[in-house]
């Protein structure tokens, strides 16, 4: 293993898998524990990751699957979670004014949260979106202007259908 290239890599990478770890868990705890651990199953792998094409690819396919299982922890933790909300600050690529809006993404379905979180906090393109989720572009661009119609209605804006999701 090659500790300089995951370091390397560790740097470039943890600042926007830790924000789409928020958007998707609204805790900044949560999210600090999602992203180390999306990191820890890499490093654990590194020599065989370190081949792909994309490796950040893997650690927020990682990354995106865990806060699926964080759903169902963040029930039986309800009380911890509420005095960690308390303290909450968002991670640095986040707008503080961006709050309502990233609640209203997590009121969306899994699919929908995650396509919104990949499109717009980590800048990802519908193709690379769909090899992340591997689904089809027509699936993510289908995700992406249903989550849309449904932000606009939860936040009360007009959404305009123009495009049609080409997002």
């Amino acid at each position: 293993m090659a500790p300089a290239e995951f370091d390397s890599f560790y740097r470039r990478e943890y600042g926007r898998v830790l924000a789409l770890a928020y958007v998707l868990s609204g805790s900044r705890e949560a999210a600090e524990d999602l992203a180390q651990d999306s990191f820890l199953a890499a490093h654990r792998q590194w020599e065989r990751i370190e081949r792909y094409d994309e490796p950040g690819a893997w650690v927020r396919r990682i990354c995106l699957n865990r806060s699926t299982s964080l759903v169902r922890r963040r029930i039986a933790e309800a009380k911890a979670i509420g005095r960690v909300a308390a303290r909450r600050v968002l991670p640095d690529e986040l707008p503080p004014d961006a709050e309502a809006f990233w609640q209203a993404v997590r009121r969306l379905p899994r699919r929908q949260a995650q396509v919104v979180g990949l499109h717009y906090v980590d800048d990802r393109s519908i193709q690379e979106i769909a090899t992340l989720l591997e689904c089809a572009e027509g699936t993510v661009k289908a995700h992406l202007h249903r989550a849309r119609k449904a932000l606009g209605a939860d936040l009360g804006l007009h959404v305009s259908d123009e495009g049609g999701g080409q997002g």
